[in-house]
């Protein structure tokens, strides 16, 4: 009886809350994954500037997603430009491989932002394979918009967290910067 009454007040929070039962903390979050051609020196720092022109070229329009499904519908739309993107930087860093983009469900290992965890587990996500797809990889967090920039050895600086994160760009540009400046000035 006791287990039923829990269920059932279970249920009853989850339909309160508008959270479908039994759902993951992480349904709505959409993610990058970049990996390089191999592990040598060359084919690790051009996976970092295709990175880097992916979220270039991405980051007004994801500030502007609503949720995980508008980043992969928004990705979506610009497949041909992303792809273009990838395949330029490689071509300019003198590759001779490609890339593909795959969209889909890919399993990612626990990590920590700024004191939110994202628990290990398959999350929907944009796949960038840079020639045989053989090497060390790189993954953010397009949404929420969490993509930031990692150190050499993979830490994570919080302060570059806030100061690159796609939203806090937006408000680096709201009324000219002043909104940004007010808020930085509260921060501190």
């Amino acid at each position: 009886m006791k287990k039923a009454v829990l269920s059932c007040t279970v249920l009853l929070l989850a339909a309160l809350l508008g959270m479908p039962c039994g759902s993951a903390p992480y349904q709505n979050v959409f993610r990058l994954h970049v990996i390089a051609n191999s592990d040598s020196v060359e084919d690790q720092q051009v996976k970092l500037l295709v990175r880097d022109s992916i979220l270039a070229l991405e980051r007004e329009r994801m500030a502007s997603a609503a949720n995980g499904a508008a980043a992969e519908m928004l990705l979506m739309e610009d497949g041909k430009a992303l792809l273009g993107a990838a395949e330029d930087t490689l071509q300019k860093a003198g590759m001779d491989y490609g890339a593909s983009l795959f969209v889909g469900r890919f399993p990612f290992p626990e990590r920590s932002y700024g004191g939110k965890v994202y628990p290990a587990g398959e999350y929907q996500a944009l796949r960038v394979v840079l020639g045989e797809g053989k090497g060390q990889n790189w993954w953010c967090v397009m949404f929420p918009p969490l993509c930031i920039l990692e150190g050499d050895a993979g830490e994570i600086d919080v302060e570059k967290l806030r100061e690159n994160s796609f939203l806090l760009e937006l408000l680096k540009h709201i009324e000219g910067g002043t909104l940004w400046d007010t808020i930085k000035e509260k921060l501190q």
